[in-house]
């Protein structure tokens, strides 16, 4: 019998489109011996839809047409299955869920918030648990953990703009970090808002720009001979296993989003009929110019893939994450730049010089997932009583006393 498996993607994110190309990617080269898929896309403003003509590339140019011919839908629980049911409510329409995958980016969707949802909906998912999934998207939160467990991170200063004006923001800067800077919104990936300052100007306008896209930021020191290495890990706290390395290559001195997504020359994706060296579609992470392998010497290659792992399982991930690298060739260091909880393309292009096929990278995934789901069942989460029913006390402060007499 085959798994009911969610695909769930889109979402209320800058990364939106990004999810889209990841997760036509994933569609095309998950094995339908194995799973039944049923895609979910979460629109912009956060309602879900399924339907066939989402597993189209096509249908995309076009999202309200798209729409008019896929079935509003919501999950439920109903005894002990999750299912998903139209909106118009009639049972007979339920689909089963046995697993969710969601392929994902950005605030909203990757950082707990919908693994939140899912956890409460008692449906198992792919990927990270809620809280891997927030403190890798923070990226002061992660840059905190990360130094208590001995990791090297950069030191920064995080400003929120609800209680701290630019101007004492740049002030408080200049106090601590010397120029050039890195300016970045605290919780986005694919490189949105993110900038370097090398003056006054140009940090104010940073600023102005990273906080276009959050409440938070942070201002970390610019590594000027940088190095870029990313790496992939894929498995949980109990046995993990890191990917090959690989060099991105960048127009600017930072990688930008249209380094990662907009430059390969290829279309935004068709699932259908595109190269399976792409994954089955074109654009995403597949895209971005890169060397796989990196140019490494062997004791800095094991040296980054090491610590990669032992940061995956520190952070407590599960599923494949990328965890990005500086390499600061003046001095030599090394240090842990990011973590993508559920990363562009899910990474697949590291694996595959491994040996590791993507459709063999998604069975993985999927095991985990119900890996976890196995282990949760051991798990006392509530208990079988009701405490009101036995006459407890529900008058605020005064009852928790007990009564008296």
């Amino acid at each position: 019998m085959k798994i009911n498996l969610c695909v769930l993607f889109g979402g209320r994110s800058v990364e939106h489109e990004i999810s889209v190309i990841s997760a036509l990617q994933a569609m095309e080269n998950l094995n339908e011996d194995k799973y039944e898929i049923i895609p979910v896309y979460i629109t912009k403003d956060g309602e879900m839809y399924t339907g066939d003509t989402l597993r189209l590339a096509e249908s995309y140019k076009n999202i309200p047409a798209m729409l008019k011919a896929s079935r509003k839908v919501f999950f439920i629980r109903d005894g002990i299955h999750t299912v998903l049911r139209d909106m118009n409510g009639k049972k007979k329409t339920d689909i089963i869920i046995d697993v969710a995958f969601p392929i994902v980016h950005g605030t909203n969707v990757e950082d707990g918030a919908l693994q939140g949802y899912l956890r409460t909906m008692g449906l198992p998912f792919v990927g990270c648990d809620v809280l891997a999934s927030a403190v890798g998207m923070d990226k002061y939160v992660m840059k905190t953990v990360l130094k208590e467990g001995g990791f090297p991170v950069l030191d920064c200063l995080r400003f929120n703009r609800r209680n701290i004006k630019r101007e004492a923001c740049i002030e408080a800067v200049e106090n601590k970090i010397p120029y050039p800077v890195i300016v970045k919104p605290v919780n986005l990936g694919s490189s949105v808002g993110i900038s370097k300052a090398d003056d006054r100007d140009s940090l104010d306008e940073a600023l102005r720009d990273a906080f276009s896209y959050a409440d938070t930021v942070l201002v970390e020191r610019a590594v000027i001979k940088l190095r870029e290495i990313n790496c992939s890990v894929v498995g949980d706290t109990t046995k993990a296993e890191a990917s090959e390395c690989e060099e991105p290559f960048m127009a600017d001195e930072i990688l930008s989003y249209k380094d990662k997504y907009m430059s390969g020359g290829g279309s935004k994706g068709g699932a259908k009929g595109g190269s399976k060296d792409s994954g089955g579609a074109k654009g995403g992470m597949a895209s971005l110019k890169r060397k796989v392998p990196a140019d490494l010497d062997p004791e800095m290659r094991e040296r980054i893939r090491t610590m990669a792992v032992k940061a995956f399982q520190h952070l407590g991930c599960n599923g494949v994450s990328r965890i990005d690298f500086m390499i600061d060739n003046a001095t030599g260091e090394l240090f842990i730049n990011e973590f993508n909880t559920i990363p562009g393309s899910l990474a697949f292009y590291l694996w595959k010089p491994l040996g590791v096929e993507y459709r063999e990278l998604l069975d993985r995934l999927i095991s985990l997932a119900l890996k976890r789901a196995r282990e949760d069942d051991d798990i006392t989460y509530s208990f079988d009583t009701n405490i009101l029913a036995m006459g407890a006390p529900t008058g605020g402060a005064k009852g928790t006393k007990g009564s008296k007499g």
